[in-house]
């Protein structure tokens, strides 16, 4: 059978896409995922089903690819990526917090004028049921969409997200009531795509609306090993993958292909079917189909740091409770980028997993210091052409003297919050940074370089741009530049991260995109 489209990866922009396309009962649509599928909420293990109310740890989770990378040159770290139908909206923090003007304005400049604000706005809105303001959602709120969002109010906030809170206002940032409203910044609730404790994945939210229908055909543990082109035309043209199910090989055939396996997935396949670097793939002994510097290159994300206190004996410490229920946003003092650092507070926090902590056993509080505009890049490289290898990872953090900067100051700004009444009423002793390590600046690089991690925001390894831009891989659509009938559609298209937590704008990108191709964009 030829199916109308094929997606690749059933992750937050591909199950979106499928249920789209789908909505025509012409359109037929194989949706290809390399982990497990659960037909219903019921069935999913607990780690995935549940954002806090498990003690699994996500991290070493069949449902996780488990990728290592190059963090900085002092440390390697753990990136987890989804793999189960939802992807990484499956497994992640459930942070739905939206992107701000400015990352749109930067898009625009560079040459992807479909990409304003402007243009975004209704796709978030469309995606979403924002449980707050539901009654009344405004210009900037859906109330209809297949993903529920949602704050915690004041009045159920945990005490160490009322101690941060004040601590914060008392040091001069402004209260924000509504993080996902364009415009702001300060501290208050987060925003949330977790009721009652239920990780809301695309896997929940538009799956569970189209998975009946006749036209699109769900097939999960299957892995594609490469693209197929018709080389024989003025531009190679895509007409299939070649995908492994259960030890055997099979040819899937389409009249277009997406790729949405993800900023990590997405690029490895580009290169394994020949599409990268002309000298990379020659490296490997591989056919270059399309000589395209851009695969694999511009590897953005969000640092994170964990700065962590132990308690006083008599604060109630659950641990299968709401822990995240407040961020920081703030714009690092002499920087010229709004809002490019993050604080996501935690109310409950356990030792560091390399330290022998478990979810289970808490131990006082935390916060996840970010870097919300890194100006550092990496990158994506084949380690080997197996396809089941994972790629040779390098996510450079804080490279830039600039990163760095910004991240010394934030810790110190962290730790001066503790010095604050109504956090010294909680807290016991201040776990790491150490004293010590707080004692010079070259003392705080070498504390941080060391256990700096990852935000979970891997992106832009295939970003999209104009021709006249080199590195980019895909034109404003989401079509490979130089070959037809083949898309990219996830984190991995956008041109630079963005100033929040990627996975919303990732679920706004399947909606925009599904609309571009709907209109024979």
């Amino acid at each position: 059978m030829k199916y109308d489209t094929i997606i690749v990866g059933a992750g937050s922009a591909g199950s979106i896409i499928a249920t789209r396309l789908t909505e025509d009962p012409n359109h037929s649509v194989l949706l290809l995922e390399a982990g497990d599928d659960y037909s219903d909420i019921g069935a999913l293990p607990e780690e995935v089903k549940f954002g806090y109310k498990t003690s699994n740890e996500i991290w070493t989770s069949e449902h996780n690819w488990q990728y290592t990378a190059r963090g900085t040159k002092d440390a390697t770290i753990d990136i987890p990526r989804g793999k189960i139908t939802g992807g990484s909206s499956a497994i992640n923090g459930q942070v739905f917090l939206r992107a701000i003007p400015e990352d749109f304005d930067n898009w625009v400049a560079w040459g992807n004028d479909k990409w304003g604000f402007q243009d975004i706005l209704p796709y978030y809105n469309k995606l979403e049921t924002d449980m707050t303001y539901q009654e009344n959602p405004g210009d900037f709120h859906g109330s209809e969409g297949p993903i529920i969002c949602h704050r915690f109010p004041e009045e159920e906030w945990l005490p160490g997200s009322k101690a941060f809170v004040e601590a914060c206002l008392k040091s001069g940032y402004p209260y924000c009531e509504d993080a996902n409203l364009p415009d702001t910044d300060g501290v208050g609730p987060i925003p949330l795509n977790n009721p009652d404790g239920i990780r809301w994945s695309t896997a929940i939210g538009y799956l569970g609306i189209s998975r009946s229908r006749l036209n699109l055909t769900i097939r999960a543990n299957v892995e594609v090993k490469k693209i197929l082109f018709d080389t024989t035309r003025t531009k190679p043209q895509a007409y299939g993958v070649a995908v492994e199910s259960k030890g055997e090989t099979f040819v899937a055939e389409g009249k277009d292909i997406i790729l949405s396996a993800g900023a990590i997935g997405s690029p490895q396949i580009l290169l394994l079917s020949g599409i990268g670097p002309k000298s990379h793939l020659t490296e490997h002994g591989l056919e270059c189909i399309l000589d395209a510097p851009g695969v694999g290159q511009n590897l953005r994300d969000h640092p994170l740091l964990p700065l962590k206190w132990a308690t006083k004996p008599n604060v109630d410490l659950d641990p299968f409770g709401p822990s995240g229920q407040i961020l920081l946003r703030y714009t690092a003092n002499g920087s010229s980028l709004k809002n490019d650092m993050i604080v996501y507070f935690g109310a409950v926090t356990s030792k560091r997993r390399d330290q022998g902590g478990t979810k289970s056993e808490p131990i006082g509080i935390g916060a996840g210091l970010g870097l919300n505009l890194a100006l550092s890049k990496g990158e994506l490289k084949l380690a080997t052409t197996d396809h089941t290898d994972q790629p040779h990872l390098d996510f450079n953090l804080l490279d830039d003297p600039e990163d760095m900067r910004r991240y010394r100051e934030g810790v110190r700004m962290l730790v001066s919050l503790e010095n604050h009444h109504s956090m010294r009423e909680l807290v016991d002793y201040r776990l790491e940074p150490t004293d010590e390590d707080l004692a010079t600046d070259e003392k705080l690089e070498e504390w941080i370089r060391k256990n700096v991690g990852t935000g979970h925001h891997v992106s832009c390894t295939a970003k999209m741009g104009p021709t006249s831009d080199p590195m980019s891989v895909v034109d404003q659509h989401g079509k490979v530049h130089g070959i037809e009938n083949l898309r990219v559609a996830d984190a991995s298209i956008m041109p630079d991260c963005v100033r929040a937590n990627t996975n919303v704008t990732v679920m706004a990108i399947g909606e925009k995109v599904s609309d571009f191709i709907k209109n024979g964009f």
